[in-house]
């Protein structure tokens, strides 16, 4: 059989899955890198099992070692960090910082800033100013305390006066009736001389 024969079917080493070889590719070398191919293919196979293997001996040994998944963890992550702070980019970049604080706390505006604070901290006008703030946040706790006390002192008053009891009354009667006629009693209550709603 020629290639002209196989034209669009496989030929028996499964080269040409499209039907035709690419073009400038005779078909005994198809067959060739076909057979290189399948060679490389078991290669990478037998690899992929022995990798498997080695690492389920490395998990092993780590298990016996008492190395645990996250202690590795930690112990990466340290030795992440170290090689950070080893690196010349955190080098450079920490003494830039370093040197940019430097000149920024010895500089005019800075100390004058600072002189600036100090003194109104320490001015007359900034105490005043503290004591009236602290005077007012008393004031205000003592004006909501005052406000929940007349509150609940309204509610009292509310809860003794005859109108409130009258419909406390009211309620239990109608409590009665409802959970009198659920047990099978009758509608009379022994309040059933006040009228109901």
């Amino acid at each position: 059989m020629d290639s002209s024969e196989h034209g669009s079917s496989v030929s028996s080493t499964g080269v040409a899955s499209g039907g035709t070889l690419p073009p400038g590719l005779a078909e005994e070398e198809a067959e060739e890198i076909q057979v290189e191919l399948t060679k490389v293919e078991d290669e990478i196979q037998t690899l992929r099992q022995v990798l498997v293997a080695k690492e389920r001996h490395a998990a092993e040994l780590k298990r016996r070692l008492g190395i645990s998944p996250l202690s590795e963890i930690k112990q990466n992550f340290t030795k992440g960090w170290h090689e950070v702070q080893c690196s010349d980019a955190y080098m450079r970049t920490s003494q830039t910082l370093g040197d940019l604080n430097h000149r920024v706390t010895s500089s005019n505006l800075y100390l004058t800033a600072s002189a600036t604070f100090e003194e109104i901290g320490r001015s007359d006008a900034y105490k005043r100013t503290q004591e009236t703030l602290s005077q007012a946040g008393h004031m205000t706790s003592a004006a909501f305390s005052s406000v929940g006390s007349a509150i609940r002192n309204q509610f009292g008053e509310m809860r003794n006066s005859p109108s409130f009891k009258s419909f406390e009354d009211k309620v239990e009667n109608m409590k009665y009736k409802v959970m009198g006629r659920s047990n099978g009693e009758s509608d009379h209550s022994p309040t059933s001389n006040n009228a109901p709603f």
